[in-house]
C-alpha cells in the first residue's frame, strides 16, 4: 500500500499531473470517475493567494468528491509560500504540493517553478518553511535538473526528504529540455532505488499508454505514475492503466458514444463551477481532444466552438453520436 502521511493511494496509484488551464474542477471531475487516484488542482501563484487575486482564490475549489486532492503551489520568495501554504491549508485539501517543475519562461524565468533547480539551497529552505507552516503532509513535483550538466536529482531528493516532504514526483526531463526528446525514467529509478529514500516516488513524463506505466512499475520500480496531457480529452487512461495492469489485456477502445457521455459530463461540470458564459467558453479547448481521430470532424468542431447555446452544444453532440456511431460498426 502506497501512502502519502496517513494517505492511502492503493498498490500502484496513478496520479492525475497539476496543468494550467487544464486541471481544474470539472476536468478533475471526469478524470476522478474514470480512475485517478490522486489529484491536483492547477498550480496556483503565492504572490496571486497572498494577494486575493480572484483566479488564484478561485483554484482553491475542491469538491468532497474529487478525494484525495491536493493543492499545488509554485513561487520565488520563501515568506510568500509560507503564507500562500498557510491559506492553502485553510482549504482544506488532503495534501500542498509546491511545483519546481515548471519549465514555462512566465514562470522560470521569475524565480519559480523549475528556477529554483538553479538553486538547491533556496529550494530546501523554501520547502522547509513550507512544511512548517501546515500539518498536511507536503509533497513536490520537479524534473532531473535544470539542464544536462545539472542533473542534481538525487541531491534534491534526498534532501527535500530530510526536512520532511512525504511524496516527490520526477518529470524526466530537465528544464532545458521543456517537453522535447523521450523522458529518462533511468534517473528516476536511481532515486527509488536509492536505500536513502524511504518515501513514495512518482515517475512523470511520456505516460501516454497502459505498456508505459507498466514499463516504469516493473523494470523502473516508481510507486506509481503521475499522467498529465496523455490525460487530456482521454481522461479514460487511468481506467485503461489500471485494467492492464490487472488483466494484461487491453479494454476496448472508448466508442463515440462513451466519448460524447465523458465530454457531456465535463460540460455539465464546466457550466455548474463556471456559471454558462464562462463555461462554455472555457470548454471549447477541450473539444477537438475528445474526438481526436474522427474523420472530417473539424465542421463538427467549428460549429462547438462557435456557439454560445447550450441547447446548440447538445445538439452538435448527438449529431457527432448519430453520425459516427454506424461507421464504427
Amino acid at each position: 500500500m502506497i501512502k502519502i502521511g496517513s494517505i492511502e493511494l492503493g498498490e500502484f496509484p496513478l496520479l492525475l499531473a497539476p496543468m494550467e488551464d487544464v486541471s481544474d474542477p470539472p476536468f478533475r471531475a471526469v478524470c476522478k470517475q474514470n480512475g485517478a487516484d490522486l489529484m491536483y488542482t492547477e498550480f496556483i501563484s503565492s504572490e496571486g493567494l497572498i494577494r486575493d487575486a480572484v483566479k488564484s482564490v478561485q483554484k482553491l475549489d475542491i469538491f468532497e468528491y474529487e478525494r484525495p486532492i491536493g493543492i499545488q503551489l509554485f513561487g520565488s520568495d520563501i515568506n510568500s509560500m509560507r503564507e500562500a501554504a498557510s491559506i492553502a491549508d485553510k482549504a482544506g485539501p488532503d495534501l500542498i504540493d509546491i511545483n519546481y517543475g515548471c519549465p514555462v519562461k512566465q514562470v522560470a524565468c521569475k524565480g519559480a517553478g523549475a528556477a529554483l533547480l538553479q538553486d538547491i539551497p533556496k529550494m530546501v529552505k523554501m520547502t522547509m518553511e513550507v512544511v512548517k507552516s501546515t500539518n498536511l503532509p507536503v509533497t513536490v513535483k520537479t524534473r532531473l535538473g535544470w539542464d544536462d550538466s545539472t542533473k542534481n536529482i538525487m541531491d534534491v531528493a534526498e534532501r527535500l526528504q530530510d526536512i520532511g516532504i512525504k511524496a516527490l514526483s520526477i518529470h524526466g526531463r530537465t528544464r532545458k529540455q521543456m517537453y522535447k526528446g523521450p523522458a529518462d525514467w533511468s534517473l528516476i529509478a536511481e532515486v527509488k532505488n536509492n536505500p536513502r529514500i524511504h518515501i513514495p516516488i512518482f515517475g512523470n513524463g511520456d505516460v501516454d499508454s497502459p505498456e508505459k506505466a507498466k514499463l516504469m512499475r516493473d523494470r523502473y520500480g516508481v510507486d506509481g505514475v503521475m499522467i498529465g496531457r496523455a490525460s487530456i480529452g482521454a481522461p479514460w487512461i487511468f481506467n485503461e492503466i489500471k485494467h492492464f495492469l490487472k488483466t494484461g489485456e487491453h479494454l476496448p477502445p472508448p466508442s463515440i458514444e462513451d466519448r460524447i457521455s465523458v465530454c457531456k459530463a465535463h460540460l455539465d461540470k464546466s457550466l455548474q463551477w463556471k456559471g454558462n458564459v464562462l463555461g462554455i467558453l472555457e470548454m471549447r479547448r477541450h473539444y477537438a481532444n475528445y474526438f481526436k481521430g474522427l474523420e472530417n470532424i473539424k465542421e463538427y468542431r467549428m460549429r462547438l466552438v462557435t456557439t454560445d447555446s447550450i441547447e446548440q452544444i447538445n445538439s452538435i453532440l448527438q449529431e457527432i453520436q448519430e453520425h459516427y456511431a454506424p461507421l464504427a460498426v
